[in-house]
């Protein structure tokens, strides 16, 4: 996640055998780079070392090489060789990294964990109790004095759990993760609010589940017919949040240099840069 800020290495890291071996490689600073790189993806992720994108998708080849904006090639000779020597293991075409009590944050990365399952049933609670009164208006003519209490009581937990959003946590996933885009430099108003609006029916793993779509999709990143690029606050809106999470804008094959093979969505998006969907929106500048 997030608020993983740092990871453990050892001082004697480049006096381990399989760093001299590695040394000893053809294109080993590239590999090197990526070593560090995957501690540093294993620690933000806070996924005990497993490379899942979310509980179904794993991180492939590919998309560590998007990620990690480095060639394919250089990235499979990378794993190839971490493979060779144990740093990594393919567990039902997962990659893991053993050991990776070695490499982490164990307290802080635990308690993140913890404060994350917390929030989650905090949320499941508040769909359960709120499935319950949605009922009880149904079934009853009238609401008793009992069932009213209860419902401000529901709504000061909703409030208290509203006020208890880490912005900021939200604005460090996405700088972290989307690194092809805008950085957000600022938290307004108006983006707490849609933040606050996609947690009130998402959850943070929805949150993360969008941003690495995101960086994983050329045509957000501006392979299209206007070279349009996507930004934090086009994501935040309600209807395009659901398309990026449910893969309307995901890679369907092809070469990076033929755009419509790259990036085109899932649906009819292509088409649409005539829209409303689109209409006031400039390409972005990244260079």
């Amino acid at each position: 996640m997030a608020d993983i800020k740092w990871i453990k290495i050892t001082t004697d890291i480049f006096s381990d055998e399989k760093m001299l071996l590695i040394e000893g490689l053809p294109e080993h600073d590239s590999i090197i780079v990526i070593w560090f790189k995957l501690l540093a993806f294993a620690g933000r992720s806070n996924n005990n070392g497993v490379f899942m994108m979310n509980s179904k998708v794993p991180y492939t080849d590919e998309m560590l090489a998007t990620v990690f904006r480095r060639p394919i090639n250089t990235v499979r000779l990378a794993l190839e060789t971490f493979e060779n020597f144990q740093m990594i293991e393919r567990v039902n075409n997962v990659i893991t990294i053993p050991n990776w009590d070695k490499h982490q944050n164990i307290d802080g990365m635990d308690k993140i964990r913890e404060q994350n399952r917390i929030r989650v049933a905090n949320y499941r609670e508040r769909q359960k109790l709120a499935l319950s009164d949605n009922c009880n208006v149904t079934c009853n003519a009238t609401v008793t004095e009992s069932n009213a209490i209860d419902k401000d009581k529901e709504e000061d937990k909703d409030k208290n759990k509203k006020e208890s959003i880490n912005y900021q946590q939200i604005a460090d996933m996405y700088n972290d993760t989307c690194i092809s885009f805008p950085r957000l430099k600022s938290l307004s108003d108006n983006r707490k609010k849609a933040i606050k609006a996609r947690l009130h029916k998402y959850s943070i793993e929805d949150m993360q589940e969008v941003f690495t779509k995101a960086e994983a999709s050329d045509f957000m990143k501006g392979s299209n017919n206007r070279n349009w690029t996507a930004n934090f606050d086009w994501m935040m809106k309600d209807s395009n949040f659901v398309k990026i999470l449910e893969g309307n804008y995901d890679n369907k094959g092809g070469s990076r240099n033929d755009v419509r093979g790259t990036a085109k969505p899932a649906t009819s998006e292509w088409d649409m840069f005539g829209s409303a969907e689109y209409e006031g929106i400039e390409p972005v500048n990244l260079s």
